[in-house]
């Protein structure tokens, strides 16, 4: 029996080495660090026009499952004289190739703000937000959907009411302009349900290009947003418009 045993063993081991393999094959894990000379989010800077270092890293399945982390220092629930220094994207989803040339992708991602304290503002809920969102690749070009399914970034209306239901439309394209430089146009429409004066579209073009390993971008940044509200908390002293027209240089290093 024992010898029988032992046999058995060794055979379950020897099957086990292809499954291993297999499943070592199919997952895909990559990461990211990067540093940037202004942090805008669709448009408006979070880091009131001040660097940011950012990391993250992806794990990807072959069936087209994924899920990911990103982290990022900012400054916008600070200037609101509460703690809030740290934001941290995480996501997961399902990408599928539906035709040639066509992608989709569906998910869900948590902007998680640790420890901050924004709900203590009045006028103001917690800053945590989730989004669901859609996107269709054709080509060179991309059109996503997002919807918040939390308050929006903590923003409420004048009587208290929710920005849940709040929508991102971004629409962009990655063009090869040779010399290994890429050029990426976008434009987004951000809607902020019950806040006035919040929506806005913002624009921009950015150009990349790699050095031995690390990607190089300059993006052009511009948004219609409204100069009385996006400007930084009360604790900042400041009536910078945070929307206005800049330009972001960045390093990124894949790994």
């Amino acid at each position: 029996m024992l010898i029988a045993a032992l046999c058995t063993a060794s055979l379950s081991s020897l099957s086990m080495g292809p499954v291993l393999a297999q499943t070592q094959e199919a997952l895909t894990f990559t990461g990211n660090a990067a540093v940037v000379s202004d942090y805008r989010y669709r448009g408006i800077s979070q880091t009131r026009f001040k660097p940011a270092l950012q990391i993250g890293a992806d794990l990807a399945h072959s069936s087209g499952a994924y899920l990911g982390a990103w982290a990022t220092n900012i400054k916008w629930i600070k200037d609101f004289g509460v703690d809030g220094g740290l934001e941290v994207d995480l996501y997961g989803g399902y990408k599928s190739e539906l035709a040639k040339d066509f992608t989709v992708d569906v998910g869900a991602l948590r902007y998680q703000y640790a420890g901050n304290k924004l709900g203590s503002v009045k006028g103001y809920a917690d800053a945590n937000t989730t989004e669901l969102y859609v996107a269709a690749t054709y080509g060179v070009a991309t059109l996503k959907v997002s919807r918040a399914m939390t308050d929006l970034f903590g923003n409420l209306g004048p009587k208290g009411q929710s920005s849940k239901g709040s929508t991102y439309i971004d629409l962009s394209a990655v063009l090869d302009v040779g010399a290994g430089i890429t050029f990426t146009p976008h434009v987004g429409r951000q809607n902020v349900e019950n806040v006035p004066n919040a929506s806005y579209t913002d624009y921009s073009v950015t150009f990349n290009k790699e050095f031995s390993g690390v990607v190089l971008g300059l993006s052009l940044v511009t948004t219609d947003a409204s100069e009385s509200f996006y400007v930084p908390g009360p604790a900042a002293k400041s009536n910078q418009f945070l929307g206005k027209s800049g330009v972001v240089l960045s390093a990124k290093y894949n790994f």
